[in-house]
């Protein structure tokens, strides 16, 4: 298990992907969450409490959240290459115990997931206080506070690797996939809301649990108000952890076992 941890590290490391992912969190989080806070959330449209408050200091943080879908993508594309490119066949020839290979690409990806959640939500970090002491605003929420709030994100985008990983398994055409998980991600989730009644199913959903674990409630609220429903009561962040993680799990157990006995041709 140990070498094929280690062939999965050196064939990531071979490219540059995982380069052009650490500047993609970089810009996400030092560029986003810099310009949002140089701007401020009560100059957004529709206007939303400044960073003065809480709610306005989670408004802008809480943005980072729907950046979920680029390690979910670079997730799915560690197992979809394979299949597109045909290198399973030479991988599953080295490795005949399928399990042991799915489960060093879990294992890889998850570290890689940890250090994409770290390099943006460390630069975000950066840019927001950066951003805060140039415009000389008190903040409504304490330091201490806002590095836990950043912490449970980089945990979310650890969880979302995986889930990619465990999409890409599942479905082994790469376009399909990646529609599948950028199209869920970053769209379908709000689409459900406008049907009558699922808000109460929200919170349990992937999107609705990363929502309760960062305790993000703005989009949420916008829609009920839009669409005149009754507002979402998310759960606690410990809750929304425990749901995602358990996602998290279930995606895991699926890209171990799934491909088991599939034929790779």
């Amino acid at each position: 298990m140990r070498r094929l941890i280690k062939a999965e590290f050196r064939r990531l490391l071979a490219t540059r992907m995982w380069l052009v992912t650490l500047l993609v969190a970089a810009l996400l989080g030092g560029g986003l969450i810099g310009m949002m806070t140089i701007v401020g959330p009560e100059n957004f449209d529709p206007p939303m409490p400044g960073l003065q408050t809480e709610a306005g200091v989670r408004s802008v943080l809480g943005m980072l959240g729907f950046t979920a879908f680029v390690p979910a993508a670079i997730g799915t594309l560690a197992v979809t290459s394979e299949y597109r490119y045909r290198t399973v066949n030479f991988t599953f020839l080295f490795a005949p115990h399928r399990w042991q290979v799915l489960t060093a690409k879990l294992v890889t990806y998850g570290v890689a997931g940890m250090l994409y959640g770290l390099v943006l939500t460390g630069t975000a970090a950066v840019a927001f206080f950066g951003a805060v002491a140039a415009r000389g605003v008190s903040l409504g929420m304490p330091t201490g506070t806002v590095i836990e709030l950043l912490a449970r994100i980089a945990v979310a985008m650890v969880a979302y690797t995986v889930l990619g990983v465990g999409m890409g398994a599942l479905i082994r055409n790469q376009t399909a996939a990646l529609c599948v998980v950028i199209g869920y991600l970053y769209a379908g989730e709000m689409l459900l809301m406008m049907i009558p009644g699922i808000n109460l199913v929200y919170p349990w959903l992937p999107g609705g649990a990363t929502a309760s674990l960062t305790d993000f409630t703005a989009v949420a609220d916008a829609m009920s108000q839009q669409l005149s429903t009754d507002p979402v009561h998310l759960l606690s962040p410990v809750a929304g952890a425990m749901v995602l993680m358990g996602y998290t799990a279930l995606a895991s157990a699926a890209a171990v076992l799934r491909p088991m006995r599939r034929d790779i041709t």
